[in-house]
């Protein structure tokens, strides 16, 4: 109880020195409140973003796998293509056992067919956008042998129509056909329907593009509108393959095509299934649960719905990693100061420690005395600065995670720009980010979150005084190394 009495009685008598520490402190607590913060909120954005989120995934060929697998086994350029050319897709029933896993709550798959149009023509200007149905033979890729104008896909629900259910397409006409495989039903885009003079209650027909003798014929039950289609986006790509365009996309159900081109060989056919999860912990769960089940290492569970979420992260772990880095300067840089007023105060108070230990206090208690005081003054100013940085941690955090997402929205609109497409140098009228007239743009622009709840929690006060107690440790090292060195003889011989 003396010390510490002792202790605060020299805080109040130096009161100079101390303002000068404390207002350091401060300073250091402000700075490491808001960089932990910042820090706490990347982190709780990446566990907690996805937790409740629901996620689709799908399991896809993984061509990097294979190639990196057959080149450790020393295959040259010719096994690899005889390798590549014999990978096909995953058919409906090895889909289906996947789904069986207990971590997928639902699980919805569609057809993709490619067929030409024997009464109706395609529409083959560039007034098309992105397309996600892109074949080729049966690694599912565009510009293969065969490929017809039209893209027939069959959707096994409702719930496989994600276009309708987000409201990009929506029917004007008529109504939605029916999931059954003896109706033959199906809808088509405005535009094919304005271009060929088409309405609900038509009839068209389309072939084989390998084998114009098998046909198939399909009523139109419906007319629906694509508002992700554009004028000018993927227009070259298009042009080559008529069937990515929307507007030549026919949709109708599973049961129904299904049952149209299940007995033909030569009609190219992609079956791809989605399968959907309550959240992030059931995602990764189904991902060992497949490989348990026997799924084949070149194949890898994908989610484009995690991808855009990780990448929306980019600038605030940017954000994160410039928090810490700047921490560590803070926290070095304060450590020194405060070790060096230190030095200064011990040998004024040199006198002072030889009297305290010429009448007997031991040099340990001297240590914790100063120990003590530094602690003191170090609390009050946490304290204070702890209260000044949860205020500012929200709007400044928000403020750098803003510059942030600026500067990589300006990076990847200066690529763009160096591919001659967005931002500068692009062409008249063009909108930043968007592809130019031929050209294919290589990837959506991105979603970055530009906004956090950098708020102090326990978890940022317990780090934020875990340093405290380090930085007060370390300042007070110099104390004690300088009074343990002292002899109370010598110091009061020779003081002058």
């Amino acid at each position: 109880m003396y010390l510490i009495k002792n202790a605060w009685k020299n805080v109040i008598r130096s009161k100079g020195r101390n303002i000068l520490i404390f207002l350091i402190v401060f300073a250091i607590t402000l700075a490491a409140t808001i960089s932990l913060a910042i820090r706490q909120a990347a982190e709780t954005a990446k566990t907690d973003g996805l937790e409740d989120t629901e996620i689709t995934a799908q399991i896809t060929f993984d061509r990097q796998s294979m190639m990196k697998s057959m080149g450790e086994a020393g295959a040259d350029r010719s096994d690899m293509k005889e390798k590549m050319a014999q990978v096909e897709g995953l058919s409906l029933s090895q889909l289906q056992k996947y789904a069986k896993s207990d971590a997928v709550s639902n699980f919805y798959y569609s057809m993709v067919c490619s067929f030409d149009g024997t009464d109706i023509e395609e529409i083959s200007t560039d007034t098309t956008s992105d397309s996600n149905v892109l074949m080729n033979g049966k690694n599912g890729m565009s510009g293969g042998n065969g490929q017809g104008t039209f893209s027939v896909i069959g959707y096994s629900s409702e719930d496989a129509m994600t276009d309708f259910i987000s409201g990009t397409c929506k029917i004007t006409e008529g109504s939605m056909f029916e999931n059954d495989a003896s109706k033959q039903q199906c809808i088509i885009s405005d535009e094919l329907a304005s271009y060929n003079s088409l309405k609900a209650g038509d009839t068209i027909e389309l072939e084989d593009p390998n084998d114009s003798s098998q046909t198939i014929k399909l009523t139109i039950t419906g007319i629906y509108s694509n508002s992700a289609s554009t004028s000018e986006e993927n227009g070259a790509m298009n042009q080559r393959n008529p069937g990515s365009d929307p507007a030549n996309q026919i949709y109708t159900s599973y049961a129904a095509l299904n049952g149209l081109v299940k007995d033909s060989d030569s009609i190219l056919k992609q079956t791809n299934g989605t399968y959907v999860f309550d959240d992030y912990d059931a995602y990764e769960t189904f991902t060992k649960d497949v490989e348990e089940m026997g799924l084949d290492e070149n194949y890898t569970v994908t989610s484009q719905d995690v991808e855009r979420y990780e990448q929306s992260l980019i600038p605030l772990e940017n954000l994160s990693t410039f928090a810490g880095y700047f921490l560590v300067v803070v926290f070095v840089i304060g450590a020194i100061v405060l070790m060096v007023i230190h030095i200064f105060n011990i040998r004024e108070r040199k006198y002072e420690i030889g009297v305290l230990t010429a009448i007997g206090m031991k040099k340990s208690k001297v240590c914790i005395q100063f120990v003590l005081e530094l602690f003191f003054v170090t609390l009050f100013a946490m304290v204070i600065g702890l209260g000044a940085g949860s205020a500012a941690s929200v709007p400044v955090s928000n403020q750098l995670l803003e510059s942030q997402v600026e500067s990589q929205q300006e990076q990847a609109e200066s690529v763009e720009s160096n591919f001659g497409r967005g931002g500068k140098g692009s062409g008249e009228g063009q909108e930043p980010g968007t592809a130019a007239p031929g050209r294919s743009m290589p990837q959506q622009a991105a979603q970055y979150l530009s906004d956090i709840s950098a708020s102090v929690n326990m978890t940022v006060i317990l780090q934020l005084f875990g340093i405290g107690i380090i930085l007060t440790i370390l300042s007070s090292l110099t104390a004690v190394i300088f009074v343990v060195r002292y002899e109370p003889l010598k110091i009061l011989t020779n003081r002058s």
